[in-house]
């Protein structure tokens, strides 16, 4: 049996089924032009008959593209395998897709039919089609939930009818992978035509299982499996491409592979989200905002030792520069020296250890820390050792009160307090902060800016103060506004000078 596994990529009809999702033919053809260049084989570019949208976009995607199938989707209905045909004749390799439900919920509540008319329309489909193109694939709609004699007995038929393709679809995504796994096995054994098709899967998603019965189905002789980018589509969507692709890239042992370029895989997807307006959630496998992110201090030990200590994937496989170690309150000293050392900034181990708990504070205060976040950690230790420094301060501040703060400052380890009110919450401290120190100092400049734009985000202050004609910076930077404005303050009455502080306050 051939080892190959073909990948059919139906993003743009049953990726598209998603409400919200829908595309025009130009966006189509962006994506289409993506896919090529992704590797995949089969590209199912539309349902022509729904809608006059579909068939343009078969056409156009037909003439756009030159080395996948374009295939169109048919109902087992004449009209709808002429719609199809028509809007194929630009492709280089056409396929019409056809089909119809054997499932006895689809055959008789659906169809109001019974098994053996399913089986001469579906065999009068098949030959119809065959017509028009030399690739024909045939659909068992809710195979998944078909009776496994009954559904040979179809298989068998159309592809004595000239399938060359045959679809073993989940459509609901029931099945459990073992059975799934044993449905395709039983058309291996039991359908004696069945190696004059290829046999494919199309498992949606419901019970979160499409990935798994895919790899199940293969594994027992389909070679063929039907896909989407991020696993979208109707409903809990269908089988991600990116999943089975990395899970047969990474298990050697089972001797299978693809034609995808898998370095292609990560921008592929993001080009999809962002058309789609579909985010793909962070904890999404292979191309997830988390997939290669690394927050517990003990698995960014591992994987800055070694990556394969916690990744199976190497990043750069699937187009994503490198891991991602992120910085949270449960990272450990390695994470941070990681990020210190990509920064540039070399501490040792005494200094380290007395970033990290000030990291540890900020992290507690923040969801993630950035760059820029430990940049004003490390900035905080040129300020050398302060003359007067913010020991204490509380802010009363909301509608219809007086803002009031109070502070306390360490004046070369003498403690001093004051209470002041103000126009706002940062007048006060900063009245306070002159309460306690006498020092004649005109606020010039003050500067408020976020890093991050976040609501949890460090506020860096940055103010410019003037003495006896003398301007003086200072800068300062907290989660918290106040506490920031106050520690840009005193950093510039730090640098004014030396002489002595005159208070008065006790």
């Amino acid at each position: 049996m051939d080892n190959r596994v073909y990948i059919f990529d139906t993003t743009l009809r049953d990726g598209e089924q998603v409400p919200g999702c829908q595309l025009n033919t130009i966006e189509k053809i962006e994506v289409a032009k993506v896919l090529e260049q992704l590797g995949v084989d089969v590209i199912e570019a539309g349902f022509p008959i729904s809608s006059p949208g579909d068939f343009k976009s078969v056409v156009e995607i037909s003439k756009a593209v030159t080395w996948p199938t374009i295939c169109a989707l048919t109902r087992a209905v004449e009209k709808d395998i002429e719609v199809a045909a028509e809007s194929l004749k630009y492709a280089k390799r056409g396929r019409i897709h056809t089909g119809i439900g054997t499932s006895p919920y689809h055959i008789v509540s659906k169809l109001n039919s019974n098994p053996e008319e399913i089986l001469e329309r579906a065999v009068k489909a098949v030959k119809y089609a065959k017509r028009f193109v030399e690739d024909v694939e045939f659909y068992a709609e809710d195979a998944g939930r078909s009776d496994n004699v009954y559904l040979a007995r179809v298989i068998e038929a159309v592809i004595k009818a000239g399938a060359t393709v045959v679809n073993i679809p989940d459509t609901t995504g029931y099945c459990l992978p073992y059975d799934f796994g044993e449905k395709i096995k039983f058309l291996m054994e039991n359908v004696p035509n069945i190696h004059k098709a290829i046999i494919s899967t199309h498992c949606h998603n419901d019970l979160g299982m499409a990935t798994a019965n895919t790899i199940a189905g293969v594994m027992n002789g389909a070679r063929q499996v039907e896909v989407t980018i991020n696993g979208i589509g109707e409903r809990a969507g269908n089988t991600s491409l990116e999943e089975v692709v990395m899970i047969l890239r990474s298990h050697k042992e089972l001797d299978l592979y693809t034609n995808i370029n898998t370095k292609n895989i990560y921008k592929t997807s993001k080009l999809v989200s962002n058309l789609m307006n579909m985010p793909v959630q962070p904890n999404k496998a292979i191309v997830g905002r988390n997939a290669f992110a690394h927050s517990s201090g003990i698995h960014q030990d591992g994987v800055l030792k070694n990556r394969e200590n916690y990744e199976i994937i190497d990043p750069v496989e699937v187009g994503i520069n490198e891991s991602s170690i992120v910085l949270t309150a449960r990272s450990g000293r390695a994470a941070l020296k990681h990020h210190l050392d990509m920064l540039g900034v070399k501490l040792g181990k005494g200094k380290l250890d007395e970033v990290y708990q000030d990291f540890l504070v900020m992290a507690d205060k923040k969801k993630d820390i950035k760059e820029d976040d430990l940049l004003v950690l490390v900035g905080e230790l040129g300020h050398g050792e302060r003359r007067i420094k913010l020991d204490f301060l509380q802010v009363v501040t909301g509608k219809n009160l007086v803002p009031m703060a109070t502070l306390r400052l360490d004046i070369a380890g003498e403690k001093f307090t004051a209470t002041e009110s103000g126009n706002g919450p940062v007048d006060a401290a900063i009245k306070a902060v002159k309460a306690i120190i006498h020092r004649k100092v005109t606020l010039q400049e003050f500067l408020i800016q976020a890093i991050n734009k976040g609501s949890d985000d460090i506020g860096k202050v940055h103010m410019q103060v003037e003495h006896e004609g003398t301007v003086f910076n200072g800068f300062g930077a907290n989660t918290d506004i106040i506490t920031a404005s106050v520690e840009a303050f005193l950093d510039a009455i730090n640098k004014i000078g030396n002489s002595e502080i005159v208070t008065d306050v006790k």
